[in-house]
């Protein structure tokens, strides 16, 4: 097997998108940790699964971005496709990896040396992307090899594995980082200490994940070689009129089409581990791609794969986007292996939620208004960690999965104290906070008001009187950046207008050298 991976795609893909220049360090995150990072990044300390604040505090000038698979996998089709120019057989492991047999390849171009160089030079010289390849026996120590720039000779798979750290074996979406910490702590830490073990030690002592890593260990294939062949009546195909020539209409109708695909494996109790993607458009063009991955897809991984795909088809530059719609779409399991348990919960519920007529109502309304403006216009919050109010919930489109973040409920230093504003206002509505005499309210240096507040004029209104207060409440965030500015909350509760009876509670926000210096950070109902 050959690899072709291109080191850090995350923040390359970002780094693409958003116009940064190669030579500045920049880290996705998610949850507020490292993800991935680019290597002026690792030469400053920064590191994977590192804290945020650790990481700028390494590194205060580093660029920040969010993860996002759809960005990586769109910019990564263009990479793909001039691999997929010099050799056939390709299938996209993830964003940043494609795997490709390479006995014919090499046979035709003259050695794997050849081949290797051909398409290291094809590459970048096609999309101006840095790629490093592999080649090794089986999926797992090609990539390894990839890593390093390494061409494994036949045979020799496991012994390469041998003397590589135990902690391989976590690799991004394998999630085995469980694994391999009780691996590290039983004092197995290389992969060959690992593959010493009986498969009947191994069984006994760490279930059906530690076989499939065991395997992996030796240098075979996670699953058996031999897999069923998917019968024909497998596949499906949906033609479309008119052709589909927008991503939003291609994600809603990947959904109907990955649920039916699905049901009809799951109903022979089988599972996709290897998606073929095959779309002609309506003046004949063929369009195709294999997506391999490691665990057998659900409904919502082939739709996501599929979207994926439209996305790089029809967001691709002058020359190689179609010029015409798609007006076939077909599906079709290039391997499969036995169902695990993939069914939907007791309710059919695709979040974990009972399905009621009013919210089946409400989604296809949502559904219809993202047709008509794309999947960017319907947004639903998630509850997310974080100190402000503004930090603690994540838009996430209509149809994505809503699941928090990891550490979402960890403690925060400096989180705002329940309860959280019912209003988070994104322009900040300025107030003018007044004690005895009309004096102007402010902040000290040790974070303490200069007076008790007794009125507070909103955006320029006649004052209020305050009823009650509490706070104030530091934000010592990025304190060791020279930019940081300090900043301080404080909610108080004001007395309602004349002629009506509602109080309104407010939280207030403090910045030094700001003018005003305090405005509305939200309120409260």
């Amino acid at each position: 097997m050959l690899v072709l991976w291109c080191p850090d795609w995350p923040v390359v893909a970002a780094g693409a998108a958003a116009g940064l220049p190669a030579h500045l360090p920049a880290a996705v995150f998610a949850a507020n940790r490292v993800v991935a990072c680019s290597a002026i990044a690792r030469a400053a300390g920064v590191r994977r699964d590192m804290r945020r604040r650790e990481a700028q505090s390494r590194c205060p000038e580093l660029a920040v971005f969010a993860e996002d698979p759809d960005r990586d996998a769109r910019l990564f089709e263009p990479v793909v496709a001039a691999v997929e120019q010099l050799v056939v057989g390709v299938e996209a492991v993830r964003p940043g990896l494609v795997a490709v047999p390479v006995s014919g390849a090499a046979g035709y171009f003259g050695g794997e040396d050849t081949l290797v160089e051909l398409l290291v030079d094809h590459v970048s010289g096609e999309t101006g992307v840095e790629c490093q390849i592999g080649v090794s026996d089986g999926l797992f120590a090609a990539t390894l090899a990839a890593h390093r720039s390494l061409l494994v000779e036949a045979g020799t798979g496991a012994s390469f594995l041998a003397s590589l750290s135990v902690t391989e074996l976590d690799q991004p979406g394998s999630e085995r980082a469980e694994l391999v910490d009780l691996l590290r702590r039983l004092g197995l830490r290389t992969l060959g200490a690992f593959a010493a073990l009986s498969e009947r030690d191994v069984v006994a002592r760490f279930g059906s994940v530690g076989v499939l890593a065991h395997r992996l260990a030796n240098g075979q294939d996670e699953r058996p070689p031999h897999r069923r062949r998917p019968p024909p009546e497998l596949f499906v195909t949906e033609t479309f009129d008119p052709p589909l020539e927008r991503i939003d209409v291609a994600a809603f109708m990947a959904k109907t089409l990955a649920g039916r695909f699905h049901s009809g494996l799951a109903a022979r109790g089988l599972a996709c581990t290897r998606l073929g993607i095959y779309a002609t458009t309506e003046r004949g063009e063929e369009l195709s791609r294999v997506w391999r991955c490691a665990e057998p897809l659900t409904p919502e991984g082939i739709a996501d794969r599929v979207r994926w795909q439209f996305e790089g088809w029809l967001r691709a530059g002058d020359g190689q986007r179609p010029t015409a719609g798609v007006s076939e779409l077909r599906l079709e399991p290039g391997e499969t292996v036995e169902g695990r348990s993939l069914q939907l919960g007791l309710w059919q519920g695709g979040d974990g939620g009972e399905h009621t007529p009013e919210a089946d109502r409400a989604a296809r309304a949502l559904v219809h208004v993202q047709g008509l403006l794309g999947p960017d216009s319907v947004f639903t919050a998630v509850v997310e960690g974080g100190r402000g109010p503004a930090e603690r919930f994540r838009l996430v489109p209509w149809g994505d999965q809503r699941t928090p973040s990891e550490g979402h409920d960890a403690p925060w230093p400096e989180q705002l104290p329940a309860p959280s504003p019912a209003t988070v206002f994104e322009e900040r509505v300025p107030v003018v906070v007044s004690g005895a005499a009309g004096v102007e309210v402010s902040v000290t240096d040790r974070h303490r008001l200069t007076g008790r507040p007794q009125r507070v004029a909103i955006d320029g209104g006649a004052p209020r009187r305050v009823l009650g207060w509490a706070g104030p409440w530091p934000v010592l965030a990025r304190w060791w950046m020279p930019e940081a500015k300090t900043r301080v909350r404080m909610q108080v509760v004001l007395e309602g207008m004349s002629g009506s009876r509602s109080d309104i509670a407010l939280l207030l926000e403090w910045q030094a050298k700001r003018s005003p210096l305090w405005t509305v950070e939200g309120m409260y109902d």
